[in-house]
């Protein structure tokens, strides 16, 4: 799982630098064709990984339960996020996943909830398989976001 904590920390880089080096109105901005904005998608890949591999391990999130509602499947941005949403985000980026290998690494997660996922019907039965496809999930927005920044001619 090395590697795949390295990519997480890696995909995360980039997250960090976007909310870094655009403006707030950039990182707000829903552009014609799109439902979502570029911190929605960051947002929503930490939160997303925080449900997966705790929630669905029966422990508590290294996120705000108001964090996870605004951000879980099924939501969309609703209004203007502040410079303090934006910081937020930037601390989780990498104190989410830092924490994630930390308790991966010390065995904490001992048992996990089934879960099968909408988007490619697969079920995941541990919390392997929810953190390498947490990092897919991830890879898929990164990509969304980089759709976004064209839009948005950044």
């Amino acid at each position: 799982m090395d590697f795949t904590f390295d990519v997480f920390a890696k995909t995360r880089g980039f997250f960090k630098a976007y909310l870094e080096e655009l403006s707030l109105a950039q990182l707000n901005a829903i552009p014609n064709g799109f439902n979502n904005n570029i911190l929605w998608n960051i947002g929503h890949s930490i939160v997303t990984e925080q449900i997966l591999v705790y929630k669905l391990s029966g422990l508590k999130p290294n996120v705000s339960e108001a964090l996870i509602d605004k951000y879980k499947k099924g939501t969309k941005p609703d209004g203007k996020a502040t410079q303090e949403e934006v910081d937020e985000l930037k601390a989780l980026a990498f104190s989410t996943i830092e924490h994630t290998k930390a308790d991966f690494g010390s065995k904490v997660f001992s048992s996990f909830n089934e879960y099968t996922l909408s988007t490619t019907g697969n079920t995941l039965t541990n919390v392997n398989q929810a953190i390498q496809f947490a990092l897919i999930h991830e890879g898929m927005h990164a990509g969304y976001i980089l759709a976004l920044l064209r839009a948005l001619k950044v």
